[in-house]
């Protein structure tokens, strides 16, 4: 347990609604986490192919059958993975090349069956063998999000065995959901990862509350975008437009401890990969002698979770 961990947390930004050159970005940096000795590596949440950050800052966005709108839509539908398909083929290939886990957001589509116009904000788990452990849909798209995003499922809320360790991973807002936690809570993660467009001031709170109630250590990945990289297509805010290169996310990833204390505090406006060795994962098992929800604190005869993992 006292074996270090070389963790790389990828706080650099994707062609943003370009599916292949994204892929192509990735690969260079799953490659140099790599060289840098990384065994895990981290992207944020829908990094492929970009987190929709115009949907808070372009009010136009939420106007009825407004055409632009639709556009970028098509667009990001166009640039979203398949699972499986061939994104999913080559970051298997890339984790089993690397000998390395991969972590990352994804923007997801359905090419038939049930929901194959929709697209679904995501997670994807890969271990080093190339093997898909875990395809988690993001429950609930948090606010304006619900523009673009479907409705998630209970398949992929888990944890799983890893060379390092059991790791689990949630999307955003779902750390603000109480049932959701307790249910990855109950799955015993070691690491949690935490995926974030960014990670400001209340989703630091979030990541350092779930890494003290689930007594596990979390790395929370957040990303970086500018105004630039708003879809030409949409109109830029006049408080904005001539700010090309103001930050709409900042980044702030970083690592918490099994105790809610920063093991790496938050990284803002710092573009690259970040790494960071964790040397102390017992850590996390030290700490669920005093709290421990999915055992010793909590009160199964009066308390009582189901999941639907349909």
């Amino acid at each position: 347990m006292r074996t270090p961990i070389r963790i790389a947390i990828v706080q650099e930004s994707p062609v943003f609604l370009n599916l292949d050159l994204s892929l192509q970005k990735a690969e260079i940096l799953i490659k140099e986490a790599a060289d840098e000795g990384a065994q895990l590596i981290v992207f944020g949440e829908c990094w492929l192919s970009g987190y929709p950050a115009w949907l808070d800052h372009c009010p136009e966005v939420a106007l009825w059958n407004h055409e632009p709108t639709k556009q970028v839509f098509a667009r990001m539908y166009q640039n979203s993975v398949n699972v499986p398909g061939k994104a999913t083929q080559l970051l298997a290939s890339l984790a089993k090349t690397f000998r390395m886990l991969i972590g990352i957001g994804i923007n997801e589509t359905a090419q038939t069956g049930p929901g194959n116009s929709t697209i679904y904000n995501a997670f994807l788990l890969f271990d080093e063998t190339g093997e898909l452990l875990i395809h988690h849909r993001k429950l609930m798209p948090t606010f304006t999000e619900r523009i673009v995003y479907g409705q998630g499922d209970a398949r992929g809320l888990k944890a799983v065995d890893t060379t390092i360790g059991r790791i689990g991973g949630l999307i955003c807002w779902e750390h603000f959901m109480p049932l959701t936690r307790q249910a990855m809570h109950n799955e015993g993660e070691l690491i949690h990862l935490a995926l974030w467009p960014c990670v400001h001031e209340m989703h630091q709170v979030a990541s350092r509350h779930y890494a003290f109630e689930g007594r596990c250590f979390v790395i929370a990945a957040g990303q970086l975008m500018k105004v630039k990289d708003i879809p030409p297509e949409l109109e830029v805010p006049d408080a904005l437009a001539d700010e090309p290169n103001e930050w709409l996310l900042n980044g702030g990833s970083c690592v918490i401890a099994p105790d809610g204390f920063y093991d790496l505090k938050p990284q803002y406006g710092k573009d690259g990969i970040i790494y960071h060795n964790m040397d102390d994962l017992e850590h996390a098992l030290r700490e669920r002698m005093t709290l421990d929800v999915s055992g010793h604190y909590q009160r199964p005869d009066i308390f009582k979770l189901e999941v639907f993992r349909g």
